[in-house]
């Protein structure tokens, strides 16, 4: 779907990375330009390793860096500035999450390169944004889950503020970092005209509450920590059965019509204090006792399929070995082999959004450092081998 498009990443670590990472999926050029002898950093990020020798790979690195050429240059040198200029007036997409003022230092701010690429979507992904009393702060995702509010509504009413056990403030940044360049590039295809996209970490972590900000928004009370508990629906949490705990999503007054039939208590629908969803939110605490005491006697499985069979929402609770080897995420192909991939074979997840008749696809395994130096410079910027001889030598590439 975005055959043609040629996206330079200089981005590295999480945020940037996955977003460009959408783009390669769906069928974008990515080349990612990395630091030559280091590179992006995530590739020290380990263990767990794949490979041995030059070819190892972390297992946080390969995660993000699919369907990416990487080409190194060193942007600290006059040579290596003017390279990467040279790939960005032919490219479609700029992508970067340097220190705000960074690449306007190297001169591959957007001012520079709009000038010879008027159509240039360029966007910059940091903590803070480019504007605002925070913006030359370095932004790494456990503090914006922290600055986010995210933290105080999760975990344990009685406990500490809580993390989310991955970085979802950085996969939330590039989901939405992906989206804008997929408009703008829309939008510099109609009418030559590009973009410059300003994407924050805690502004796309604080649109990400949802429902929770709007809730304070309108009520103007703090929202609480409620652990598995949902804030405006109920019952829509964990409950312990005779053997393990399950979930329970039962969204609706019909949904709980029927729970209340699978339990065998009709008369809880006669029960004012829960014959509506927002007379159960007010009286939760009264409701969810009775509901554990018979969820309780029975194993889960046995009510996840009662439920299920009600057309309730509801599941069990797995580890994530459990999770990638179900017989559903197997079918749907979430679990692949990176394909070309030399020595060991290497798994990972794959796109996870079917499109048909043009579906995302694995193209390319993450690359080695600099593994496509010498054929991104030859193909994009027609230089020779001795040109890049010379470069080389000079610790330019």
């Amino acid at each position: 779907m975005l055959a043609g498009v040629r996206v330079l990443d200089f981005s590295r670590i999480l945020a940037g990375p996955f977003c460009t990472m959408i783009l390669g999926d769906l069928g974008a050029d990515v080349i990612k330009v990395e630091q030559p002898g280091t590179g992006d950093g995530t590739r020290q990020w380990g263990p767990p390793w794949h490979g041995t020798g030059e070819a190892v790979l972390s297992a946080y690195y390969i995660s993000i860096n699919r369907n990416k050429r990487s080409v190194t240059l060193n942007l600290k040198t006059e040579a290596g500035r003017a390279l990467a200029r040279e790939l960005a007036v032919r490219s479609q997409v700029v992508v970067e999450n340097f220190m705000v003022g960074q690449m306007a230092a190297f001169g591959l701010g957007y001012d520079d390169l709009r000038a010879r690429n008027p159509a240039l979507v360029y966007c910059s992904i940091t903590g803070f944004g480019q504007t605002g009393p925070y913006r030359d702060r370095p932004g790494y995702d456990y503090v914006i889950q922290a600055m986010s509010g995210l933290m105080s509504i999760t975990g344990e009413p009685d406990g500490p503020p809580t993390k989310v056990g991955v970085a979802i403030s950085d996969v939330i940044a590039g989901l939405f970092a992906a989206s804008a360049i997929l408009a703008a590039v829309r939008h510099a295809e109609r009418t030559r005209q590009g973009q410059y996209l300003d994407v924050s970490l805690l502004d796309t972590q604080i649109a990400a509450l949802v429902n929770v900000a709007s809730n304070y928004l309108v009520s103007g009370e703090t929202p609480p920590r409620l652990g598995n508990q949902h804030p405006n629906i109920v019952p829509y949490q964990t409950f312990r059965a005779a053997d393990r705990e399950f979930v329970l999503a039962c969204g609706s007054d019909a949904q709980f019509a029927r729970l209340c039939t699978i339990i065998g208590r009709p008369d809880l629908l006669a029960d004012a204090r829960f014959a509506t969803n927002p007379a159960r939110v007010e009286h939760r605490e009264e409701l969810i006792p009775l509901l554990e005491a018979i969820f309780v006697q029975r194993p889960a499985s046995e009510w996840v399929e009662a439920l299920l069979a009600a057309d309730i929402p509801a599941g069990p609770i797995y580890s994530v070995p459990a999770a990638l080897t179900d017989p559903h995420v197997q079918a749907r192909g979430l679990v692949m082999e990176a394909p070309d991939m030399p020595g060991e074979a290497l798994r990972l997840i794959g796109p996870p959004v079917q499109c048909w008749p043009n579906p995302a696809t694995v193209r390319r395994p993450p690359p080695a450092l600099g593994q496509h130096t010498d054929e991104v410079l030859r193909e994009v910027l027609g230089l020779d081998g001795e040109t890049l001889a010379t470069y080389r030598q000079q610790g330019v590439i």
